[in-house]
């Protein structure tokens, strides 16, 4: 894998979590490179644009982690399972749509692509799960604690977890802008506002085109980056009821807490998503602001890939007999 290959899955997968926005009984999607996966409860769809303007495909049937194991329709793990799937089929959508584009690099050549081994699309997941650890659970753990050495005031509990909440939400919000300026990541960036508009424009019911999707805005309350800030947010109280001392310990329990944090943001978003008048719905506000980063304004031809893969899952979702729930 050259070093540009591997920066670019490793940016790509950065942004997973970011990117992603669905719930096992709702249409969302994802962004991709050059391209969008939409998903239905039992049916999923990949549409990639390729350079020379060909647009390629890629569906499958898929089952809700709630009908596989039983144990995920409940409250909290709910959330476990759909962000695992989610997951699973965005590195699929990803690995996709990263072959598409080594196709076309080699097409003068006629050699076709081969799919990515196991550990080529492997490392930059570890990469980037060990990053996330380090980024985000040692980085404001390590700082708070060298503040407190000087100012004694972060050594309260309260006011280093707050400190380390600030500085959790700052790391992720500068690290967004960066990447925000990078060529490639901008236009997934104008993927992932196509993914929004196409999604709004289906649940509003109206004809899903291009023009009625472009009259949608690109912030969606279902969106990756609401669940990824409301888990830094959720963190702050959480961490304070934390009794541990030590350095390690408060690194390894916050390390430890990942699924609880994942399962109450899912479920707060879950409801958020339904109530968008109430007061629970005011905590994903943050995470709305953030998609001003995450999202940007797509072109015609970006919103049509989008519509391309909704209704590549919809109609693979209607052969199968499934029953679409629009929220």
């Amino acid at each position: 894998m050259s070093p540009r290959t591997f920066f670019r899955l490793f940016t790509h997968l950065q942004m997973l979590p970011i990117l992603e926005a669905g719930e096992e009984t709702l249409v969302g999607g994802q962004a991709v490179m050059e391209g969008v996966m939409m998903r239905a409860p039992h049916s999923y769809c990949v549409a990639v644009r390729k350079p020379n303007g060909e647009l390629v495909t890629s569906e499958m049937p898929i089952e809700r982690m709630s009908e596989k194991y039983k144990i995920f329709k409940y409250p909290l793990l709910r959330g476990l399972g759909t962000l695992y799937q989610a997951l699973k089929l965005g590195g699929k959508a990803l690995n996709f749509s990263a072959l598409a584009s080594l196709e076309d690099e080699k097409s003068e050549s006629k050699e076709k692509p081969k799919e990515m081994p196991g550990w080529v699309v492997g490392t930059p997941v570890v990469f980037s799960f060990l990053f996330f650890i380090f980024m985000y659970k040692f980085v404001p753990l390590y700082l708070v604690t060298r503040l407190a050495k000087v100012y004694p005031v972060f050594e309260g509990r309260v006011v280093s977890v707050l400190a380390d909440g600030l500085i959790r939400l700052a790391i992720l919000i500068t690290l967004l802008y960066v990447l925000s300026k990078l060529k490639d990541m901008r236009r997934m960036f104008e993927y992932h506002g196509a993914e929004h508009k196409v999604v709004f424009n289906f649940e509003s019911r109206q004809p899903v085109t291009v023009e009625n999707a472009q009259r949608f805005t690109t912030f969606h309350p279902r969106c990756g980056t609401s669940f990824l800030v409301v888990v830094f947010l959720l963190a702050i109280p959480l961490y304070a009821v934390i009794p541990f001392t030590g350095f390690a310990a408060k690194l390894a329990s916050r390390v430890v807490l990942i699924p609880l944090l994942i399962g109450l943001s899912y479920e707060l978003i879950f409801y958020a998503a339904r109530k968008r008048g109430s007061l629970l719905a005011l905590l994903t506000a943050p995470g709305l602001w953030t998609q001003r980063i995450t999202t940007k304004p797509p072109a015609d031809d970006q919103a049509a890939v989008a519509i391309h893969a909704l209704e590549g899952a919809m109609a693979l979702e209607k052969s199968q007999g499934g029953e679409l729930v629009i929220a």
